[in-house]
């Protein structure tokens, strides 16, 4: 086992099984089922609805282009062509709180999707009040603790986490940046002409 290998599993069974209490269990089943957390994603739209108004469409929109991309590259890219087996099957004496299927375990998609959507949070409301700070710093928080929990219940080591944040970290930005472009190059300047030919 090489020696990065050797010091994610080393930090897996930290975090799995030492650094755990029954207390904190239930939570960390909570975040990463996203069937028992969905109503979260319901009021993270809606704040957006209230502080965007008829923008907030086009922020959703953001945000679930960039969840697109990172699953597609965590899930359909990376998983298959590294193919790891997910430390609940590779290892003894996992603490697995999940049922899981026998999919592969680099990267995690779930640490994707959030750092994403995070990220689309960040850039679309960085320069707002007070309230909208505070709704970046939640969705940071809120996105590491899904992360965390991965590795909590058993499915993903360490590694696959980072390697998760870092591919939903660039796919938030490189779909902000094609979609900056299409506006300052495509969209706006058929806008303008329209218009000029309205008043011509």
């Amino acid at each position: 086992m090489a020696p990065l290998e050797q010091a994610d599993v080393w930090l897996f069974r930290l975090l799995n099984r030492e650094l755990v209490h029954p207390a904190a269990d239930d939570l960390m089943v909570f975040l990463t089922n996203g069937r028992l957390s969905w109503h979260i994603f319901v009021l993270i739209a809606l704040f957006i609805v209230a502080r965007k108004g008829k923008n907030a469409f086009l922020v959703i929109l953001l945000a679930l282009l960039a969840v697109g991309l990172s699953d597609f590259v965590a899930s359909g890219v990376f998983k298959p062509l590294v193919q790891r087996i997910r430390p609940c099957f590779a290892l003894d004496h996992v603490r697995l709180l999940i049922s899981q299927p026998r999919s592969y375990s680099f990267a995690s998609s779930h640490a994707a999707n959030s750092a994403a959507v995070a990220v689309i949070t960040w850039i679309c409301f960085h320069r707002g009040a007070v309230v909208e700070k505070l709704f970046i710093g939640t969705m940071i928080l809120y996105a590491l603790a899904i992360s965390f929990s991965r590795v909590y219940v058993g499915v993903h080591y360490p590694g696959d986490v980072l390697a998760g944040m870092v591919i939903g970290i660039f796919s938030a930005l490189l779909v902000y940046l094609l979609f900056s472009w299409l506006l300052k190059n495509i969209i706006q300047p058929r806008l303008m002409r329209k218009g000029s030919g309205i008043h011509g």
